[in-house]
């Protein structure tokens, strides 16, 4: 059961209440390069991501948020540290949300004048922190280390200083890169807030090891019902955190849509080669048009569970010696030579087209 947060809109995408876990990428490209941040920008969102972020460390960063706004169909999130003009440039030039840490913008009187210019424009304040950069005050009240307690009461207070400001208008996001301190710092702060929460384990990793922990992290608190919308942290290609993503939410059935691709983890018996196939697969259904379907299918390597298997999916490959089926909704429709399996495998699922 999910906790139920207050709703929020961000361009058009909506954000907490009983709307679905939205997700979330960031741009890895100099953002002042419109062209390439757009071309980012279009490859991220055919994959199925739904928010996108862009540094904004400079005003040239700023200005270029207008150009890119013009030319993307999703809504952009400026990132903003220490520097209160840049968030409102950005805010100016059309982000969609901010993200910053009220922390670092620069003081009261520079954080008042850009919650001002939400308020004018309309749009949401996200508030980050990060384990990495909680204050040195709150590390000391809570025996001189970063704890969970101490991300929630940082969050919660510079959430505070926005809302006597006068604006509720608030998305929250609490990282550390310690998964199981994340998780305990999600379950206390959804007990003290309704603010919509932007879920993640910061600097993650690889996309090897970085998977792993934000599939357990992430994995343990949509579960317990808490998260709004969510970024896997990659070091890496940003359309692998997407896949991530999608992948996440699915498993814990939060999210249908796209290909699940079920296959064994091969055994002496195997007498095709099953590993690339698999991945020929994977690579195929991840890609437009297929990766629109919802559906499962299956790539098996032997006849002890392949038959089986794939009668559980829509479409599935069952190999033997040196050739395999093709067997849909539990019945064989094709026998082909191995080095055919993959080609014969995407003309019966472009019937599903």
């Amino acid at each position: 059961m999910r906790m139920m947060t207050h709703e929020v809109n961000i361009g058009g995408v909506r954000i907490g209440g009983t709307n679905p876990v939205a997700i979330q990428s960031m741009c890895n490209t100099k953002t002042s390069d419109v062209a390439a941040t757009v071309a980012q920008i279009r490859a991220l969102t055919d994959e199925g991501c739904e928010i996108i972020r862009v540094a904004v460390p400079d005003m040239a960063a700023a200005e270029a948020i207008c150009e890119i706004r013009d030319q993307i169909t999703i809504p952009l999130v400026a990132d903003i540290h220490f520097d209160y003009k840049l968030a409102i440039a950005a805010i100016k030039n059309g982000a969609d949300k901010i993200r910053i840490n009220p922390g670092n913008i620069g003081g009261r009187e520079k954080l008042a004048a850009v919650v001002d210019t939400a308020k004018e424009y309309g749009i949401p304040i996200r508030v980050g922190v990060n384990s990495g950069s909680l204050e040195k005050e709150v590390i000391e009240r809570h025996g001189g280390h970063v704890t969970a307690e101490g991300l929630v009461e940082s969050a919660l207070d510079k959430a505070g200083m926005i809302e006597d400001m006068g604006y509720g208008n608030i998305v929250i996001s609490i990282k550390s890169s310690d998964v199981l301190m994340c998780v305990r710092a999600h379950e206390l702060i959804a007990e003290r807030t309704d603010h919509p929460l932007h879920v993640g384990i910061t600097e993650a990793g690889t996309v090897w090891a970085g998977n792993i922990k934000s599939s357990i992290g992430l994995g343990i608190i949509l579960y317990e019902g808490i998260g709004d919308t969510i970024r896997v942290s990659l070091t890496g290609d940003p359309i692998e955190e997407v896949r991530s993503a999608k992948q996440i939410l699915k498993t814990l059935g939060l999210r249908h849509g796209g290909v699940e691709v079920v296959s064994c983890p091969t055994c002496g018996r195997t007498e095709i080669d099953l590993v690339h196939l698999a991945e020929q697969v994977n690579e195929l259904v991840a890609k437009p048009p297929y990766s629109r379907l919802d559906m499962k299918v299956a790539c098996m390597g032997c006849v002890v569970n392949g038959p089986g298997e794939a009668k559980e999916a829509e479409l599935g490959i069952c190999g033997g010696k040196g050739q395999g089926l093709i067997i849909r909704r539990g019945e064989i429709v094709r026998k082909c030579p191995e080095a055919e399996l993959l080609e014969a495998f995407r003309e019966e699922l472009d019937r599903y087209l």
